[in-house]
């Protein structure tokens, strides 16, 4: 429910804030001695470091490797970490991987980006849930306000830093991330979670799971939340959320060799925005407070045969329908996608992954206003994509070589090639040295190529900047080198260092053309032209340090460390003046975290999360550092009830430039929650 009053939900907020400190101190004393209930203690404390660096991924190769045997930068965030982190949405869960930029734009919109290029539509980041592509061909980027699941459904979330588009395809560039939900199997009967505070209005989730008791299973789940504004220095609150979620999911094994799932998903809500129309007739720039109407759906089958000699053959498809409709624009898009991997079973030297797929991406633009339209505003875009990649074993279980290339076909670029090579030394079980080459294209997207965009420059005199393509854009394309070491040091002490250096050609950039003067019904103006280009080239390098530490069973220590640097630069003909300075300065150089998941007795968990997070110049973004605490009690095998408060260490802070207008601070939020399973 909706508290009414600022003044009294500012002053509950801060009790609770103060409360949750003291708490923390208290529960702090009482972890000096292990909790006595071994049995739900077990139940508890998760996986061992030496379990986490064997848990599979299949972000790399498409197929099942452990983690300390993987040539990639790839780290997992897990079940255990989402519940105990207290997060409520995809992006927040995000931070909890290293070197992954997160900033909350406001209440509805966040920006995420690897390794660089952060922003509202990060055009390098290729984000999947159970394999489809939620990356939109429209805008070079994702949606996170509309990228959602039940948090207690996702085994584990997937997250390369660096280029996959070997695998992957084209926009893999800067990275991959690959939420992955549980089998059905793993979620039967029955779960009912609800919550609200002050941020976080109220949130209800549902879910059933059943099956055969064999090969047979299912669940179906729903949810629905809503969200009130952030903080606006200029008490413009137009950025309240309320939204719906539903879907299902069935898994069956009809022999021992098959494996078929089939699942759904579908939402609708409505955000709010404050966009800036411009009106030719009459001249002016608006400011349009409104609700942006987001719907739409997806349905997904895969299918995968094991061989009697170990190979395997996956197929998968999906269908995926979107509808935006905002206060500047509008896209109603279907997506038909089709995957092959087939995997061949190793032999003494060679494990060969090869597969091909196609996607058909119809789209109606329609013209909401007049000065921000697509031209055409009917297209389809059409990829067509295969791979081969081969883990070819100089040293048996010590040295191997893993090289593959992708090529595919895009309707915006025509052909392009992404081709790597990794080399993986492991000379101890618990010891790996890795490194990389690989070439990454971010092809063309409507944005740069049929958008003509008019903004208004100036009243007096009268005139307009306007930004369209031309038809000579083409695919921005980067080559990543990156070397990486793993080792759990002892039991209890694990460490993961990855260094990265990336050169990236034809980047993204607005030249400017010739001024010239004109009419528009009887109204005489000056229209600026620019154009989108590939004007940018530079570099970004950087690091990744993430240790982890276990020194009881009943306490988890990890953190993080990343520092990057960008060196963006025109090419000699650009003439651009301003994107390099917006691109450069709009990651964080530093990022630190620090996590301490405890485990005390009485049935209870106490977690606590620090973030800093560096000065993002371009967004006029102060550095800053917030704490998110977490405390629950388990009842009973069936009932928790839990607390979390976020961006504690003050009562609000911006994270990123608005979008657009002034800065947004976002609020200490306290959420209190009830958990019922069975």
């Amino acid at each position: 429910m909706k508290i009414r009053s600022g003044q009294y939900r500012e002053r509950s907020a801060r009790a609770c804030w103060r409360a949750l400190l003291f708490f923390g101190a208290a529960v702090s004393c009482l972890s000096q001695t292990p909790p006595p209930d071994p049995a739900l203690q077990d139940s508890l404390k998760g996986l061992s470091l030496e379990q986490l660096g064997n848990i599979e991924v299949t972000s790399v190769s498409k197929e099942p490797v452990s983690v300390a045997r993987t040539p990639a930068a790839v780290y997992v965030i897990t079940q255990q970490d989402i519940v105990r982190s207290g997060a409520v949405s995809l992006p927040e869960v995000l931070r909890l991987a290293p070197g992954v930029e997160v900033s909350q734009i406001d209440s509805v919109k966040w920006a995420v980006g690897i390794r660089g290029f952060e922003g509202r539509l990060a055009r390098g980041v290729l984000v999947l849930i159970d394999g489809r592509n939620v990356y939109n061909p429209l805008f070079h980027g994702v949606y996170w306000e509309v990228q959602d699941t039940l948090l207690e459904d996702i085994d584990r979330i997937e997250v390369i830093r660096g280029p996959g588009g070997t695998i992957w395809g084209p926009d893999a560039v800067d990275g991959v991330i690959n939420i992955i939900t549980k089998n059905s199997r793993d979620t039967r009967g029955t779960l009912i979670s609800a919550g609200g505070g002050n941020v976080t209005e109220g949130y209800l989730d549902l879910r059933y799971g059943g099956g055969n008791g064999s090969n047979f299973s299912y669940r179906v789940y729903a949810k629905g939340s809503t969200t009130s504004p952030e903080y606006h220095y200029d008490n413009n609150q137009f950025d309240d959320q309320r939204r719906a979620q539903g879907g299902f999911r069935m898994d069956w094994e009809p022999t021992g060799r098959d494996t078929l799932t089939i699942q759904g998903d579908g939402y609708d809500g409505l955000a709010g925005e404050s966009a800036k129309v411009t009106a030719i007739v009459p001249p002016g720039l608006n400011v349009v407070n409104q609700n942006a109407d987001l719907s739409g759906a997806n349905v997904l089958a895969r299918w995968k045969h094991v061989f009697e000699s170990g190979s395997d053959l996956q197929i998968q498809v999906y269908y995926d329908r979107v509808n935006r409709l905002q206060a500047t624009q509008a896209e109603y898009r279907n997506t038909v996608d089709f995957d092959l991997v087939h995997h061949l079973a190793r032999s003494k030297r060679h494990d060969i992954t090869w597969g091909f797929g196609a996607r058909m991406s119809p789209a109606d633009l329609p013209v909401v206003v007049p000065t921000y339209a697509f031209t055409p505003n009917n297209r389809t875009d059409q990829l067509y994509s295969a791979f081969v990649q081969d883990e070819i074993s100089l040293i048996p279980d010590r040295l191997s070589f893993t090289a593959g290339a992708k090529l595919f076909r895009s309707s915006f670029a025509g052909f392009n090639t992404e081709p790597s090579g990794r080399l993986l030394w492991t000379p101890s079980e618990h010891e790996s040295f890795w490194a990389s080459v690989t070439r990454a294209v971010r092809t063309p997207s409507d944005l740069e190529d049929t958008l003509q965009n008019t903004v208004l420059r100036s009243t007096q005199p009268l005139a307009f900047n306007v930004t369209s393509g031309d038809g000579y854009f083409t695919s921005e394309t980067s080559v990543s080198y990156e070397i990486g070491y793993r080792q759990l040091i002892i039991p209890s002490f694990s460490v993961d260092l990855a260094t990265f250096y990336t050169n990236y050609k034809n980047l993204e950039s607005l030249e400017p053309g010739t001024p010239y003067t004109t009419t528009t019904d009887g109204e005489t103006y000056t229209v600026y032209p620019f154009v989108n280009r590939n004007g940018l080239l530079g570099t970004t390098k950087g690091f990744e340090l993430a240790p982890s530490w276990k020194p009881t069973t009943w306490w988890r220590l990890q953190g993080s460390f990343s520092y990057l640097c960008m060196d963006l630069r025109t090419k000699p003909g650009s003439t651009d003046t301003t994107t390099v300075t917006s691109e450069d300065g709009a990651s964080p150089r530093h990022l630190l975290s620090f996590q301490s998941f405890l485990d005390l007795p009485g049935h209870m968990e106490f977690s606590q999360i620090y973030r800093y997070v560096s000065i993002l110049p371009a967004e006029l973004v102060q550095g800053y550092q917030t704490a998110d605490v977490r405390f629950a009690w388990h009842a009973s095998s069936h009932l928790e009830f839990a607390v979390t408060g976020q961006n504690l260490l003050q009562p609000h802070h911006a994270e990123y430039g608005g979008d657009p207008g002034s800065l947004v601070g976002i609020k200490r939020n306290v959420i209190a929650a009830i958990t019922w399973r069975r």
